[in-house]
């Protein structure tokens, strides 16, 4: 007798719609991915971890999937802003520059968007670089969402910082990941990163959603 698939774990309404309305760039679709993703690594009973927060999208999802594991949901930014979201970029959003200061800063829109889902309460929000977080860091990680910076520079500290901490059979998931520069506004460094992390024997492709990759820590390296 053939065994009957699990259905794909999805938000509730609510959490879905807190999703849809929260200011961000992630489509309902890889945002359905990366919730499952989520769900799958949570089960692991190990912290789920995001390199780049903005105002919170990507993180209602993470947190609704740790909530519902009884693990916590953390989520890395200096919420400066990348370098596509800053003045004169198209991703810009003058609403999000303290005007004290000139500066973008997303941390107080993010903390809205939390309260608003009801997430507060299962979420670290860590305020910093994601390199100098991760040499700070020393446990194991059930899922990695790298989706900070495009430059070669960030995307890669990301990767070097943070995939070593996946734990045995946890996922690395990495967003905007475009293998033809056509299909690009913000750059092909998340694709290097994604192929090096194939490259490096310790991660398997798992799942394919437009631009977001799931990987799967299958040996241990890097």
């Amino acid at each position: 007798m053939a065994a009957v698939a699990e259905p794909t774990p999805v938000p509730e309404p609510e959490i879905l719609a807190a999703f849809e309305a929260a200011k961000g760039f992630m489509p309902r679709g890889e945002g359905l991915a990366l919730y499952a993703a989520a769900t799958e690594a949570a089960a692991l009973g190990l912290p789920l971890l995001e390199v780049g927060t903005y105002c919170g999208r990507s993180t209602i999802l993470l947190a609704d999937a740790a909530r519902r594991a009884g693990v916590t949901a953390i989520t890395v930014d200096h919420h400066r802003g990348s370098e596509e979201q800053q003045p004169g970029w198209e991703y810009h959003d003058p609403e999000t520059v303290d005007p004290e200061v000139g500066l973008m800063d997303t941390l107080p829109t993010f903390r809205r968007t939390l309260r608003r889902a009801g997430l507060e309460d299962h979420v670290i929000a860590v305020v910093g670089r994601s390199p100098q977080v991760a040499k700070a860091w020393g446990g194991a990680l059930g899922l990695v969402f790298i989706d900070g910076g495009h430059t070669d520079e960030h995307a890669t500290a990301d990767y070097e910082g943070w995939a070593p901490h996946v734990a045995e059979g946890g996922l690395l998931v990495i967003h905007d990941v475009f293998p033809d520069p056509v299909d690009i506004m913000t750059g092909q460094a998340p694709y290097r990163v994604y192929l090096r992390a194939l490259e490096s024997g310790a991660f398997t492709e798992v799942a394919v959603t437009d631009s977001l990759r799931v990987l799967r820590r299958t040996a241990p390296g890097i």
